[in-house]
């Protein structure tokens, strides 16, 4: 039999379907089991949004076994659906902000086009991580890099070991991208390659100055905030945007 549902292109509309088939089912409306299984699978497999679902979608395989639960955890309809739109709070807090940042698009894009399954996953649990882990965020950033680096040094042909760490992956990939300050003798392209360079250095040291950090005395342990994250992560994706172009562009 074929699905007579249709799933919304953006995760933002799947996750507001998803706690729509649940309140429903909560309230006395109609039951879509077969959408919910669908959405279900779908959402607990996305690295950017699995880890901000409900504890009762990671749980609840389909409506039949969640029935029971929110029956039991309220008895009025108004009840159940206030637990329901709670509990996805923090999903679509989360969608919203990320939709109101141009940027994300463009980077994911890019990206998903470039590795979808290797580097556009790893980009997506950096977004992820920004406002709820920033310590994480910061250090898939970095692997963000390497990633990229890595799987341009590969496609040119170029050695790396696993010794070098992500300043020197990255030297090694500007270089065979043409995008080392040397290589240019315009001063301002000049510039702005040496400020990615330095970028990438301070992306690279950045998760071990606040892990340094923590073994230090003082009145309190210094902790990357969100906006620590944030810069890092968009700074990393901006900068693997631009190798991952450059790179493409080289291609017959």
């Amino acid at each position: 039999m074929m699905a007579t549902f249709e799933i919304p292109e953006s995760l933002i509309e799947r996750v507001r379907m998803i706690e729509g088939i649940l309140t429903a089912t909560a309230t006395g409306g109609p039951r879509d089991d077969m959408a919910y299984q669908h959405l279900r699978f779908i959402l607990i497999r996305d690295e950017t949004i699995k880890g901000l679902l409900p504890a009762f979608v990671q749980r609840y395989r389909s409506l039949s076994t969640f029935w029971p639960y929110i029956k039991n955890e309220a008895s009025t309809y108004a009840q159940r659906k206030a637990i329901i739109e709670e509990a996805f709070t923090q999903a679509i807090d989360f969608l919203e902000r990320r939709y109101q940042a141009p940027a994300d698009v463009v980077v994911s894009d890019a990206l998903e086009s470039f590795d979808p399954d290797g580097v556009h996953s790893v980009w997506a649990k950096a977004i992820a991580r920004r406002e709820t882990d920033p310590e994480g965020a910061i250090t898939v950033a970095r692997t963000l890099l390497e990633t990229v680096c890595k799987r341009i040094l590969d496609e040119s042909g170029q050695p790396y070991t696993d010794k070098e760490d992500l300043p020197a992956l990255y030297r090694l990939a500007a270089k065979a991208l043409k995008l080392s300050p040397n290589q240019h003798t315009d001063e301002p392209i000049k510039a702005i390659l040496g400020g990615a360079m330095n970028l990438v250095h301070g992306i690279g040291t950045l998760r071990n100055r606040f892990s340094d950090a923590h073994g230090r005395g003082g009145p309190k342990p210094v902790r990357p905030a969100p906006r620590h994250a944030s810069l890092a992560v968009n700074t990393a994706g901006a900068i693997a945007t631009f190798l991952v172009e450059t790179h493409q562009s080289k291609k017959p």
